[in-house]
Order: C-alpha cells, then sequence, then structure tokens
C-alpha cells in the first residue's frame, strides 16, 4: 500500500491493520502527516499542529496492541483533526479570531474529551470562522480554507479544515459542530460524510449545549467510519444536562438496505433556488434509491421564506447576542461577518424569537405528515456547489438562477434541519458540479431515528462509492 492510500484508509480498516498487527499507528500517522505538509499550502486545513507529541502518542498506541492481553480503546491510534473551538486543557484554542489568539484553555469540551479517551491522537487542529459564525472558513488570524477538489471554492464552514483535511488524506477522522449547518455544509463542499445527531444525543459545553440548534458531531470519508466516531462521541455526559440515556450505538454492519422503504424527496424546500447542477446531482441520487428498491415520491413541504427569517431569529437572538458581547472592546479585531453577525443579532426581539419558535412547530406539523407514510427525507445539502473561497457574505448581488439571495445563509439548505433538531441528518456526496466541486444530498430521519439514516447512507454510499480510489480523490 502506497503513502498516499495509506493516507486515505478508512479509520475502520486502520484499526483492523492495528489489531491484526500489519500496520502501526505510527506508519499512519506518519503519512498523514507527510500529506499535511504536502497539501497545507494549498487548502489550509489546519491552524496549529501536533505532529510531534502525535508520533510521541502513536509510538504508545505501537506498544499498546503489541501486548497480546491489550485491550485497545475505538480509536486506538487513529489521526483526528479537532476542530478550533473545541477546547483541550492546556492547549491552545483560538476560535478563528485575533481576539483569542494567545488562548490557552483550561477545561477540555465533552467531544475532545470522549475522542482522547477513546485514544484517538489530535495530531492537529483544523480550522474555522471566527467563533464558526459563517458557512465558508477564513478568518483575519488563519486566512483562507478552500475545498481540495478547487481551490478556487471554499470548504465551507464552519467545520471547513475538517472537511478539508478529509478531502486531502490529512486526517482520518474529524469531529465538528452544527448550528446552522457546519457540519453538512463542509461536508457537501468536500466531498465526505458528515452528520447531524439529534439534540441531546451528543454532549457539548456550555452555554450552547443548552440551544437545540447546536450539535456536534462526526465528520469522515465513509459512513462506517461516520459509525464509529459517532459511537465514541455519543451518549449521556455528566456535564450536560441536554444529553438523553441511554445512549444509542450504531450498529457496526449497516447492510440491511432500504428495499421497500418510502422516501420523499425536496429539492427546494418549498422556496430555495436551486442551482441546476445540484437539481441534476439530487435527481441522480433519487433514482440510486430506486435501483435499492426504494419508492421515492417529491413532495411539497409547504414551507416558506418565513423559516429563513425565523431561523435568523434564533441565530442572532442567541449566537449573535453572545458575539455582539465582544463589540465594545474588540470591534476592530473582528471580522466582516463576525461583525454583520452581530449586528442581525442586535435587531432580534424576544417577540421575533417566539415568532421563530411558532414557525418551528408548524414546519413540523409539515414534516410529521410526510414521517406518517415516508421513512426519510431527501434534499440538496447546499443549493449551489460551494462559493468562492474568499466569498463576501454580505455581497447585495449573490444570486442563484438570476435570483438574488442572501449570501449568508440562504444557499445553505441545513438550518432548517437544525430548527428541527430532533431529525437526525447526514450529508453525503452526490455527485460533482463542472467546476469539480462535489454536491451533497442530506437525508433526513425521523426524529432520534440515527440507525435509519446511517442505513440509507450505506446502502447510497455502496451503490455510489467515494474516495476509495485515486479516481475518485482530489489531485493536489
Amino acid at each position: 500500500m502506497s503513502e498516499l492510500d495509506l493516507c486515505y484508509l478508512p479509520a475502520t480498516e486502520a484499526i483492523a491493520r492495528f489489531k491484526a498487527r500489519r500496520l502501526s499507528p505510527v506508519e499512519l500517522m506518519r503519512a498523514v502527516i507527510a500529506r499535511a505538509e504536502a497539501v497545507e499550502p494549498q487548502i489550509n486545513a489546519f491552524t496549529i499542529r501536533h505532529f510531534d507529541r502525535a508520533l510521541e502518542q502513536a509510538r504508545k498506541a505501537e506498544a499498546r496492541y503489541m501486548k497480546t492481553d491489550g485491550r485497545p480503546r475505538p480509536l486506538e491510534g487513529l489521526p483526528v483533526a479537532i476542530k478550533d473551538e473545541t477546547t483541550i486543557a492546556g492547549d491552545r484554542t483560538t476560535f478563528g479570531s485575533l481576539i483569542f489568539k494567545d488562548n490557552i484553555d483550561r477545561e477540555t469540551a465533552p467531544p475532545a474529551e470522549r475522542i482522547l479517551r477513546a485514544g484517538g491522537i489530535v495530531h492537529a487542529r483544523s480550522t474555522a470562522p471566527e467563533f464558526s459564525c459563517a458557512p465558508i472558513t477564513r478568518s483575519r488570524l488563519w486566512g483562507v480554507t478552500r475545498t481540495p477538489w478547487n481551490l478556487d471554492y471554499s470548504s465551507g464552514g464552519s467545520s471547513g479544515g475538517a472537511g478539508a483535511a478529509l478531502a486531502a488524506g490529512s486526517t482520518t477522522l474529524a469531529n465538528g459542530s452544527d448550528i446552522g449547518g457546519s457540519i453538512r455544509i463542509p461536508a457537501s463542499a468536500c466531498g465526505v460524510v458528515g452528520f447531524k445527531p439529534p439534540y441531546g444525543r451528543n454532549p457539548d459545553g456550555p452555554p450552547f449545549n443548552l440551544d437545540w440548534y447546536n450539535h456536534s458531531g462526526p465528520m469522515a470519508r465513509t459512513v462506517a467510519d461516520c459509525a464509529l466516531l459517532q459511537n465514541v462521541l455519543s451518549g449521556p455526559h455528566p456535564a450536560d444536562i441536554a444529553t438523553i440515556r441511554p445512549k444509542l450505538r450504531i450498529p457496526a454492519r449497516l447492510d440491511g438496505g432500504v428495499k421497500g422503504w418510502r422516501i420523499a424527496c425536496s429539492i427546494d424546500l418549498g422556496y430555495i433556488p436551486v442551482d441546476p447542477e445540484v437539481e441534476r446531482n439530487t435527481r441522480g441520487a433519487v433514482e440510486v434509491f430506486r435501483d435499492l428498491g426504494a419508492t421515492v415520491e417529491e413532495i411539497d413541504l409547504g414551507w416558506t421564506r418565513a423559516v429563513r427569517d425565523a431561523a435568523w431569529a434564533h441565530l442572532g437572538g442567541l449566537f449573535g447576542a453572545w458575539v455582539a458581547k465582544l463589540l465594545p472592546a474588540h470591534r476592530s479585531e473582528m471580522t466582516d461577518y463576525a461583525l454583520e453577525f452581530a449586528a442581525r443579532g442586535q435587531r432580534v426581539t424576544m417577540a421575533d424569537f417566539l415568532a421563530a419558535m411558532e414557525v418551528e412547530a408548524a414546519m413540523y406539523g409539515a414534516l410529521a405528515a410526510v414521517f406518517r407514510t415516508h421513512d426519510l427525507l431527501i434534499c440538496p445539502t447546499l443549493a449551489v456547489p460551494s462559493v468562492n473561497a474568499d466569498q463576501d457574505l454580505t455581497d447585495p448581488d449573490f444570486a442563484v438562477n438570476g435570483v438574488k439571495i442572501d449570501a449568508y445563509l440562504d444557499w445553505c439548505m441545513t438550518y432548517p434541519f437544525n430548527m428541527l433538531s430532533r431529525c437526525p441528518v447526514m450529508s453525503v456526496p452526490s455527485g460533482f458540479a463542472g467546476n469539480g466541486v462535489p454536491t451533497g444530498l442530506q437525508i433526513v430521519g425521523r426524529p432520534f431515528d440515527d440507525v435509519g439514516v446511517f442505513r440509507a447512507a450505506a446502502a447510497f454510499e455502496r451503490a455510489r462509492p467515494w474516495l476509495d480510489t485515486p479516481a475518485r480523490r482530489p489531485r493536489l
């Protein structure tokens, strides 16, 4: 196996090879680090690197696998990129901001805690926009992160470094966070897998663990790898009152298929203009599910632009208010989009917030009616393949199909499912656009039916594999 093939080795296969002593964690880590050093000047997916420390930890993992009585942990020896907003005690986390460029963490956030306890090795921190409040990844502190498929385009955000590193082969697994699509947006733009679990499934840190739009979750190159990391991240946590019990474990075997299932499809969620290439690839995904034995029906949810307005009321009223707290002392250090986000938040009233909750209730009323007769909903992840790497999110002329829309969020078809936060959602690659950038498909499950979403995604992956051969990888 070549060094590059090692960089794209699925996590599940790497663990199997470690256990059989046919691969050392040191070999894998060296390959991944070499790949990172080669591609980072082009994609800029990492902020802080811990390569020497990671190699030392890989040697210790190798020793554990060599013990005849050893009990390796679930992620023992795997390289994992941790988002530069997920704190690790004693390490530096900058939140993509000049304000926190020298911050040293005092506490380890639950997602990082669980990854470390499971034996994952943090070789690097993945880039994110300032405060993770944008659907692209660029910051004044760390620069612009690009999708490896076409360097003119964004990796998406806010977990953009995670998506880019996975697609480029410079990490094996990565964590992400998703408050409006921040796992699924980069999964789509980078051609990888991202899972937004139901609210309460995975723990997170305060105060946003109490915001039902907020989800921590796994990112990977395969559905099985996503399940591996999700099983590490999930379950009740003593520090997070919002987490639910009992812990749900995704089965290792997801080969049941979707024969006989009824799947609903919406191309535009009722109100979002969609790029023709995205629509073409979504309809191609519909045919894949039909070939797998499912019945797929296009439906009308009846959603309108009131959904977008309600999402902004929630995001601005909570997250925007948090960002706005920093304005008096740090306005000059903040990015253009963070200032815009804070400004939108300052315009939100409690009446707006209540009205948003009423919209959410009506939205789920429509979706619940669909789920009475269908097992899943599928739709695009993004209305466009991606946006320019340095996209101005306040651009008044941003348009899709000649229709001017808000450049900040309107091209993201992810945030409605943060509003319907108990629905599990996975983004998987659906194809490529003419510019070489991947497109994504969201698989939306009934509330708390994580296994159904994983099972459908695994069936789709078997029919449409990705990143498994050199021909299906970015040519960096």
